[in-house]
């Protein structure tokens, strides 16, 4: 195992990170550079925990263009250079995120689940490891009676206008499935529960 991969495992196990089913700390130790992961939480309508859950992300092509050209401000914003984040979206399609092509984006748009990034948010921060990498992070939340739904199984991170209907993989940054382990259930949101994801990208040069 790379001294990486074994820095990476121990940040999970020190920070008490719980894995999806079927996925190790190497896995996740062993998938930085651009790299990220989102963390899911589900809580009742008196706050108690009913779910937390990290996954894997894949940001797509449009997302290595977005976090480039950004920084070094190449192109015109909104055309040739993709603008800033805006928001997340929902969706019920099971399809493994892909870099390019339908799967960069959402399978199945939940309707109603468009939602901006919550105030205070995006932060950027050292991770507190042996090797701090930059990370950036990013908040939606979904409400009690919003994007109810028995098995929400996937999520995306966009930057296009936040209208009620699916993002084109053009407008997708990053791309999750809810939970890609075995089995691969996605998450129950009851009429009265509040889902919170944290979408997490960390950089580190060398």
């Amino acid at each position: 195992m790379s001294i990486a991969r074994i820095r990476g495992k121990q940040r999970f196990e020190r920070e008490g990170l719980i894995l999806p089913d079927g996925y190790s700390a190497e896995e996740f130790a062993d998938h930085y550079g651009i790299k990220g992961y989102a963390e899911l939480l589900l809580t009742t309508e008196d706050g108690d925990q009913k779910l937390r859950r990290i996954v894997k992300n894949l940001i797509t092509q449009v997302g290595d263009q977005f976090y480039l050209e950004r920084a070094l401000a190449i192109g015109t914003e909104g055309t040739t250079r993709p603008p800033q984040v805006t928001g997340m979206k929902l969706g019920i399609n099971s399809t493994g995120p892909t870099k390019t092509g339908a799967a960069a984006a959402l399978g199945s748009y939940l309707a109603g689940s468009q939602r901006a990034i919550d105030s205070g948010f995006p932060t950027s921060s050292l991770t507190a490891d042996a090797t701090p990498k930059r990370r950036g992070q990013f908040k939606s939340s979904w409400a009690a009676a919003v994007a109810t739904h028995p098995n929400i199984t996937e999520a995306v991170l966009v930057n296009d206008a936040l209208a009620d209907a699916t993002s084109a993989a053009a407008s997708t940054i990053a791309r999750i499935l809810t939970n890609p382990g075995a089995p691969a259930t996605g998450i129950a949101k009851g009429a009265n529960d509040t889902l919170e994801v944290v979408w997490n990208h960390e950089l580190l040069g060398a």
